[in-house]
């Protein structure tokens, strides 16, 4: 966990601000407005527990047509976004690897993980996808490979192998996810601008592998962790890239947005624009647009339930990433509680674990992540022999998964708001100076001073933040009952509302466990 050479965190809480030699700790959402959250959480679950009618998800409303025409016809417009993107990231690596080691002083560390990370999962919600259209791993993958910046390249480029059976899933992009997390918060690579640099460097190499061996871009479609998270979150954006009349696509034989045409690539991901029914693998990359001879796609704004609800198609390795991207953002929180390095101190004590605690951070994050699995599967379980004994239980499984995801998306973008929040401040100082060039660390007045400051009132964070996990629950509870109708042909069986009372004491379990994990004194690590 990079304590090795970490001071113990001696913890005080003086009603507004923790702190201790080298830490400085948020405060929580106040105990009233956590436990006010909470009884509105439990009353919106009594409205849709006793709710008879089944709600509708409505009909998207296209929209950016004319955005859509623009990019079809010029598309050097989204590569001057990509070619901006990976200048920046560029920016970030000479500066993580030449610049000095102060993560607070340094570009590599405070645009990477206090404003990339923070903002492109709030992002999705208003972008869906749109992140990985300017990627700059794959942007510089593609370039180095095809030498164009936009054109179809050669087939030549590449092997254009296919991906093996075995791999064509996203386990690769989970496993992926979970050891970036080990590395994150257990070696400490957020607090090093050397290691961030070289985890930069690392990803291109990735990328670059995957699409010089693999047909199309398998990396972004099974192997890209940073993808499959904002695919599974744009599942609850109410932004999606669609057909505008469905009949068009119904009528085409010729399926240029899967094929492409002579200076379009074909679609990365493998998808059909006309049987698309999910933003899980969808990139935003705009062939599509580039390449259709009706000019028949553009973005359509709809009820941010509807795919979770209705139209997304359950797969068990999906459902085990969503599964997982929970349990991980929820472990994100825990470890930054104010006691968590003395239970690892205490662990590592116990097994004579010394040094960096690795053995202890790895025991203690299995062990954080393995409690909602279980819960979960037990919640599962229950349903299954109630009311569902006729139904493959990986079905089941992963039908009702879908109902996790705003819970895990609306933590996330809340533990977020605090650190973007609290912790931007002053970013344009060290955007002035990237390389932190003849910079020294922060001083105990200088943490304080950006903590107490943050850009926006604290008040306003606070209630922000429980609207947002509020509505994640709110979400959660509808789709639950959607998935539960679907798994029973739409009609309301016997056992039904205790199958609603499951999955409302399990999604409520969840977002009550958020908000206590929100009114807790967050410490930073920079």
């Amino acid at each position: 966990m990079s304590m090795s050479n970490t001071p113990v965190v001696n913890f005080t809480w003086n009603g507004f601000i923790c702190h201790s030699p080298g830490f400085v700790a948020h405060p929580g959402m106040p105990l009233g407005l956590g436990i006010t959250a909470a009884l509105l959480m439990l009353a919106l679950s009594f409205i849709i527990l006793r709710s008879k009618a089944v709600g509708s998800p409505g009909v998207g409303l296209v929209i950016g047509r004319h955005l859509a025409k623009a990019l079809a016809q010029w598309p050097w417009i989204q590569v001057v976004l990509r070619v901006l993107t990976v200048a920046i990231f560029i920016l970030v690596i000479a500066a993580g690897l030449f610049g000095t080691a102060l993560p607070e002083r340094n570009l590599a560390t405070t645009l990477t993980w206090t404003l990339w990370w923070t903002l492109l999962i709030i992002a999705v919600f208003f972008t869906g996808s749109g992140w990985c259209a300017v990627c700059p791993w794959d942007a510089l993958a593609t370039w180095l490979l095809r030498w164009r910046w936009w054109r179809r390249g050669s087939d030549l480029s590449s092997l254009n192998l296919r991906v093996p059976v075995w791999l064509r899933n996203v386990w690769p992009a989970l496993f992926m996810f979970i050891g970036l997390t080990w590395l994150e918060l257990g070696v400490g690579v957020t607090t090093s601008p050397y290691a961030t640099a070289v985890l930069a460097l690392v990803m291109v190499v990735l990328t670059l592998a995957s699409h010089a061996v693999f047909e199309r871009k398998a990396f972004c479609r099974y192997f890209c962790s940073v993808g499959r998270t904002i695919g599974v979150y744009s599942t609850v954006s109410p932004l999606a890239m669609r057909p505008i009349d469905a009949e068009v696509c119904a009528r085409c034989k010729t399926l240029e947005c899967y094929h492409g045409i002579v200076e379009v690539e074909p679609c990365p991901t493998h998808l059909v624009m006309g049987r698309i029914n999910q933003n899980l693998y969808c990139t935003s990359c705009t062939a599509c647009m580039q390449s259709c001879p009706y000019t028949n796609v553009a973005w359509q704004w709809r009820d941010a339930r509807v795919e979770a609800a209705v139209t997304a198609r359950p797969h068990w390795d999906e459902a085990w990433f969503i599964l997982g991207l929970l349990t991980l953002t929820l472990f994100h929180g825990i470890t930054m509680l104010p006691p968590w390095e003395s239970w690892i101190r205490g662990l590592g004590a116990w097994m004579g674990d010394k040094g960096q605690l690795l053995w202890s951070f790895s025991i203690g994050m299995a062990v954080s992540m393995s409690v909602p699995v279980l819960l979960f599967s037990l919640c599962m379980l229950v349903i299954w022999r109630m009311m569902l004994r006729g139904h493959d239980f990986r079905r089941v499984f992963a039908t009702l998964s879908f109902s996790l995801i705003p819970v895990a998306f609306a933590y996330h973008i809340a533990h977020n708001l605090t650190h973007l929040l609290r912790e931007a401040r002053g970013f344009m100082t060290v955007a002035a100076n990237p390389f932190g060039v003849n910079t020294l660390p922060f001083t105990e007045t200088e943490r304080h001073q950006r903590y107490l400051h943050p850009l926006l009132a604290q008040d306003a964070i606070f209630y922000l933040q429980a609207v947002v996990v509020i509505s994640g629950v709110g979400a959660a509870l509808w789709i639950w009952r959607q998935r539960l109708l679907s798994l029973t042909g739409g009609v309301m069986v016997p056992r039904f509302q205790g199958g609603m009372l499951v999955g409302a004491v399990f999604l409520l379990s969840l977002g009550s466990f958020s908000l206590w994990l929100l009114m807790q004194p967050m410490i930073m690590r920079m």
